[in-house]
């Protein structure tokens, strides 16, 4: 099946540009099971299996643990085409409460809880979360590097990280790709894209939709177009919860 605006390679994969973002397959807040079980199942199947895209993007905090509890419920095993990145380095406590936590035996025990939920021996691409003030930035990136020598991780990401953080860690590991928040409604972070692209470092933008706004009167494709036009390297991970909304987001780039 012939994938939304075309491919990209992220982590030694060629996987669909338009990616899929999952935080919204929770309960409010980020918390807890979703509404509909059964429609969140639908769309990741519909996802793969209708649409063609072959990039999935999770979180073990996404509920926490909820959405990639889900994934292997639906997906696995898992087809070789497909990307299954998540992301280790953020405490819950409740609904909508986020808090950074990058100590290391924390990460390295998230990084675990991640494989056995995924059903995995070993992750695709792992992106820490969040950089924790409290701990020293390379002591959080250098324990994901541990882990992939470990065998326990492919390929590292980083999230939410300035160009000073992606030269930084690239330090001790290869930058495998950066997800960031951009979006026509937040315009900022495009220097941050111009930046990996120089690198030859794929840029994930997350929220691309603007948490919904710009995905008002039909302002979805002009949004994830504009994403598109920054560079062969963005590749936009657009959520929603709704199988007939990724649809239609999904035809309209196609």
């Amino acid at each position: 099946m012939k994938p939304p605006a075309g491919t990209i390679s992220i982590a030694g994969k060629q996987v669909s540009r338009v990616g899929l973002g999952t935080m919204r397959l929770t309960g409010p807040g980020t918390w807890g099971d979703p509404a509909d079980v059964g429609a969140a199942a639908a769309l990741l199947r519909d996802a793969i299996h209708e649409h063609g895209i072959t990039h999935i993007d999770t979180a073990d905090a996404y509920g926490p643990h909820t959405v990639e509890h889900l994934i292997r419920s639906v997906l696995h095993p898992y087809p070789d085409r497909l990307l299954v990145a998540t992301k280790v380095g953020m405490l819950r406590t409740g609904p909508n409460e986020w808090t950074p936590h990058g100590h290391p035996a924390y990460l390295r025990a998230s990084v675990e809880g991640s494989l056995r939920r995924l059903g995995v021996d070993c992750l695709d691409l792992c992106y820490l979360h969040r950089n924790d003030s409290r701990v020293p930035f390379l002591d959080q990136v250098g324990t994901l590097a541990a882990l992939q020598k470990e065998g326990k991780v492919a390929h590292v990401g980083l999230s939410k990280v300035t160009t000073a953080e992606i030269d930084l860690a690239a330090t001790v590991i290869t930058v495998a790709a950066v997800q960031n928040k951009l979006s026509q409604a937040l315009p900022d972070d495009a220097r941050t894209a111009e930046y990996c692209r120089g690198e030859g470092i794929p840029y994930i933008p997350y929220a691309p939709l603007g948490a919904g706004a710009l995905a008002q009167d039909g302002g979805a494709h002009k949004a994830l177009r504009w994403l598109l036009d920054l560079g062969e390297n963005v590749a936009p991970i657009p959520g929603t919860s709704n199988p007939d909304h990724l649809r239609e987001l999904v035809n309209g780039l196609s």
